[in-house]
């Protein structure tokens, strides 16, 4: 495991304890905005991520800190995933759930170093799981060591993230997904689908939008699991490609060569 992956979540856990789960199904209506369409952001999120950026820049305060809501309100805060150093967080993961009052959602941290990710870390506040990457170390759920291998399914199970594709592309990978797998609702909150994946309850996911606080500790984690992230074109998945879109996640690399070769 990584150096920091107690005093991690240990934060974590004490953001849980003294937002998140204070929020969870206490919001009133003038606590939830919409910062774009179909994009919610509640008091929640960002109480949480004030929180989190204090405590992990006493944590590392040579690090830059790239937050989702704080990118929100200045799109220039971006740039720092190219700090040599940076901390990526997503306050509240799954916002529309969490704001409907209902499962799942979750808290994401990842520490980027060089513009790859170096550890991840995904919080359930609701379950108290807690899935861990370390790049080149492995990948761990509550402490105990994770291997990805599928579920075994002779149609195996995909969960789509279809709705920024542009409309030809969305219908063509629904239609070829139709086919070759067994679809199933996606669970609108990336701190639970990747760890779906190395679980065996999904082999694959798809998506067009690839934002590093949702998916830069998610791909570790799967990755290091023995699963495979990668762009269309099957270069690894970097955080700070914050140009491309556009990424194809499974629970084993033989799942990700099937999955490109009918979805993609």
């Amino acid at each position: 495991m990584h150096e920091l992956y107690e005093p991690v979540a240990a934060i974590m856990r004490l953001c849980s304890e003294e937002i998140v789960l204070k929020h969870f199904r206490h919001l009133s209506d003038d606590q939830i905005e919409e910062k774009a369409p179909n994009d919610l952001v509640t008091v929640a999120d960002k109480e949480s991520e004030r929180f989190l950026t204090e405590k992990l820049g006493e944590l590392l305060p040579d690090a830059a800190i790239l937050g989702e809501e704080a990118t929100a309100a200045d799109p220039s805060v971006m740039e720092r995933i190219h700090s040599p150093l940076c901390w990526v967080i997503d306050p509240i993961d799954g916002t529309s759930n969490f704001a409907a009052g209902r499962s799942p959602f979750g808290i994401l941290i990842a520490l980027v170093r060089g513009g790859e990710t170096e550890a991840g870390w995904i919080y359930d506040p609701v379950t108290g799981r807690l899935c861990h990457g370390h790049r080149g170390g492995g990948a761990w759920i509550d402490g105990e060591a994770v291997r990805s291998k599928g579920s075994g399914k002779d149609r195996p199970v995909i969960a789509l993230y279809t709705s920024f594709m542009e409309g030809t592309e969305r219908v063509r990978v629904d239609a070829a997904a139709a086919a070759h797998f067994e679809v199933v609702p996606p669970p609108m909150c990336a701190a639970e689908q990747y760890p779906l994946l190395a679980t065996g309850m999904h082999d694959v996911t798809i998506y067009r939008r690839s934002l590093p606080w949702d998916h830069a500790a998610g791909a570790l984690f799967l990755s290091e699991a023995g699963g495979k992230v990668a762009r269309y074109d099957g270069t690894a998945y970097r955080p700070d490609q914050t140009k491309q879109s556009g990424m194809l996640a499974a629970a084993t690399p033989d799942l990700w060569d099937m999955a490109a070769g009918v979805l993609l």
